[in-house]
């Protein structure tokens, strides 16, 4: 029994993810007993980029018009910058994000993933990072942007580069079991 054995986590994500930052929190994920599912606008399966070629493929659980936010007591959003591109144009993902804010469940996104947080409107007063070439974007929606390891606002887990993997890791299992934010800290 984990810490997440009541669990269920959603990871969103298309192809041209970067492989680690959505298979170690997955087997992070499900070493502490959660129930993971990965979402995508396409069912089959999305295909990981490792570095600076294609590589493994991934089922996918569930499409965006399948799942319901409501479901998930928390959502990743895995870089790469093929996938969080696509994510960010994509109506039914934006709304997927959206309703995590919403209910006030903890959301954690690494590297390039926050870009998808942009136009899901949710970034603006919000402390966080990501990898520094979309530092700019998230200051200009008006983040409060810092080059640190993990930075966590509100139940929003923010990392830079896979390097930072083993601390994400450890704060989304933290915030995933810490559950729906309170308001009552940072």
């Amino acid at each position: 029994m984990g810490q997440l054995s009541n669990r269920t986590i959603a990871v969103l994500s298309e192809s041209g993810f970067e492989e680690s930052e959505l298979t170690e929190p997955i087997k992070r994920l499900k070493e502490e007993g959660a129930t993971v599912h990965v979402i995508s606008s396409k069912s089959g399966k999305i295909k990981a980029w490792n570095h600076d070629h294609w590589s493994i493929e991934i089922d996918v659980d569930k499409t965006l018009t399948e799942a319901n936010a409501d479901d998930y007591n928390g959502l990743v959003l895995p870089g790469g910058v093929i996938n969080p591109d696509q994510l960010r144009v994509n109506d039914d993902a934006i709304a997927f994000v959206k309703a995590f804010f919403e209910a006030g469940k903890p959301v954690a996104a690494i590297c390039h993933g926050p870009q998808t947080l942009i136009n899901a409107g949710v970034v603006e007063g919000r402390k966080l990072t990501s990898v520094k070439n979309i530092s700019q974007d998230l200051i200009n929606a008006g983040a409060d942007w810092s080059d640190e390891e993990v930075v966590v606002d509100q139940g929003l887990v923010t990392s830079r580069t896979p390097k930072d993997l083993p601390a994400f890791n450890d704060k989304i299992v933290e915030e995933f079991a810490e559950g729906v934010h309170d308001g009552q800290h940072a």
